[in-house]
């Protein structure tokens, strides 16, 4: 998601509607993120701390809304990639499925341990992850007319700096909590020389 945020997302904005927007339109996506995980913060499956079972099935509903509050983007996110590169939208909507996969996770234990009840961590769980189809969907509907070559451009540059803020922020720090920190940016380098490769042969 790094490699592809900055060389293939920033730099094709970059040559449609230059440096400055471009750019503007990158560090835009990231102040979003960063907003929208601030003022509505979810908690991170890394700093996710047990408590009384009263209190952990409030914290897994917390937990539910605001990560389904954080989806609707990226939801956003795939479609604006899809819809510029078809090869770039499944790879991008496959990294976004596996890191959601830990947050689905952190919101279903608890619930499920403080309640017992197993359709009602699905159901938390489901609800706080559908919310990124349906910023997919709200995004064909609603933006699809208004999308020009310029504004595509735009939009991808605006998804890149989201991609690198869930990176950092996310990705990263829960892969160095639970992994040796340098095979993890083993791991790292080697997604990115992939994604590399992949460049080459398209």
């Amino acid at each position: 998601m790094i490699y592809i945020s900055f060389v293939e997302l920033l730099g094709a904005a970059i040559e449609e509607v230059g440096f400055l927007n471009a750019n503007l339109a990158f560090f835009c996506g990231i102040i979003t993120i960063f907003l929208v995980d601030r003022l509505i913060p979810h908690i991170h499956v890394d700093v996710q701390k047990d408590t009384q079972r009263g209190s952990l099935e409030y914290a897994g509903m917390m937990t539910a809304v605001g990560i389904a509050i954080h989806n609707f983007p990226e939801g956003l996110a795939v479609l604006a990639v899809a819809l510029a590169s078809p090869e770039f939208g499944i790879p991008i909507a496959l990294a976004i499925a596996i890191h959601n996969i830990p947050e689905g996770i952190s919101v279903s234990v608890p619930i499920f341990y403080a309640t017992g009840n197993r359709r009602k961590a699905f159901l938390y769980s489901f609800l706080s992850g559908i919310s990124e189809p349906v910023g997919a969907l709200v995004g064909y509907l609603i933006l699809l007319p208004f999308i020009t070559p310029m504004l595509l451009a735009s939009t991808l540059a605006f998804v890149g700096g989201i991609m690198v803020f869930i990176c950092f922020d996310e990705l990263i720090p829960v892969a160095n909590k639970y992994g040796e920190q340098h095979l993890c940016m083993y791991g790292l380098f080697l997604g990115m020389f992939i994604m590399m490769v992949s460049l080459m042969e398209l």
